[in-house]
């Protein structure tokens, strides 16, 4: 029987192990895990390499982290606080980068840990923290209930793909006395690359094209609980401030006001967008924005009801919202202008 491959193991061992044992650092892990000091040089060699650990010396070689930082801790969920994971074990792998992509990993790293504790309802939390070159990682795993499934069951929904509906809104929570329901939203848009996984469907938002998406993953690939991947360069410019400024009420104000809302994540598999339960599903919560951007990117056509209830029933009956589409083809544009004349001729009537 081929033995295990523990190279993960030694390595996330080593990395631990450095700041404490510079000068006995190959001796230290290898008593720590049980395993010969020949099982450890080659991957002290490969994270050398790698850029991961630097070595001085020959004869008593001393060892320091490299330029590239990675980390990979496991915690119990009971009694686990997300600003101890960041300032104890976080935190210190970041040091040196730029103030504005630090506080963003802040941001996220607390935020998807937080989750984890307070929703999950899991057993244990993974965190992986990895800087490689201009490239920051960070993932947050849990094994528990699933975020997919929890809202489901939480909002009644018919299919746990319009979860992730939901979640591209922002003001979602399953806890509303602990949580505003704002961490997954703005953390998504702080990051280049965001990711949720879970079950058999992923959310993948991408900063690149500010686009909502939704996957499903192969069978050999449906995990269980949560995994949240997110991902941003090292010399971004982008700031935790600007994206909340982006979404607020004015330039002065803080309030969660506006929401992109991608309308293909309204379909269930293959379905058109022409009915009026439909739209509804879209409009869910939505009321609790002044200012909703409807993106209709991949969307080639509407029916007269859905597009009816949207810009004609939910504009009068929320003045106060205002409705602004954008990525619209010419055949949707029709449907939205049917109904936006009908509603100014009712209003006038008035």
């Amino acid at each position: 029987m081929a033995r295990p491959d523990r190279s993960h193991e030694i390595d996330a061992a080593l990395l631990v192990a450095v700041d404490a044992h510079p000068g006995d650092l190959v001796h230290h892990v290898a008593d720590e895990l049980a395993v010969t000091r020949a099982a450890i040089a080659p991957r002290v060699r490969a994270l050398i390499e790698a850029g991961y650990l630097e070595k001085e010396g020959t004869t008593r070689p001393t060892y320091r982290r490299g330029a590239n930082r990675r980390g990979h801790f496991e915690y119990p969920r009971e009694g686990l606080a997300e600003d101890r994971v960041w300032t104890r074990d976080v935190a210190p792998l970041l040091e040196g980068l730029p103030r504005n992509v630090f506080d963003i990993a802040h941001h996220g790293l607390t935020e998807m840990v937080n989750n984890a504790i307070d929703h999950s309802e899991g057993t244990h939390v993974e965190v992986l923290v990895d800087v490689e070159g201009r490239r920051l990682t960070m993932m947050v795993t849990d094994d528990g209930v699933g975020i997919f499934r929890k809202i489901t069951n939480a909002l009644s929904l018919p299919d746990e793909r319009l979860a992730l509906l939901e979640l591209s809104k922002g003001k979602l929570t399953t806890d509303p006395r602990r949580h505003s329901g704002e961490g997954v939203f703005f953390s998504s848009r702080m990051f280049d690359q965001f990711q949720i996984a879970s079950g058999d469907l992923v959310f993948d938002h991408d900063h690149e094209d500010a686009t909502d998406l939704l996957y499903d993953l192969d069978a050999e690939d449906v995990r269980t609980g949560t995994t949240v991947i997110m991902e941003i360069a090292t010399d971004s410019q982008r700031t935790d401030r600007e994206v909340f400024e982006a979404y607020s009420s004015g330039p002065d104000e803080y309030a969660f006001a506006k929401t992109v809302v991608p309308v293909r994540l309204a379909r269930i598999g293959d379905e058109n967008l022409v009915s009026r339960s439909q739209a509804k599903r879209l409009l869910q919560r939505v009321d609790r924005f002044r200012n909703v951007v409807l993106d209709f990117d991949g969307v080639e056509r509407i029916g007269q009801a859905f597009g009816d209830e949207i810009f004609r029933v939910f504009a009068l009956e929320h003045p106060d919202v205002e409705l602004v589409a954008i990525h619209v083809v010419p055949e949707v544009q029709q449907m939205i202008r049917r109904a936006e004349v009908l509603r100014d001729e009712t209003t006038v009537s008035k």
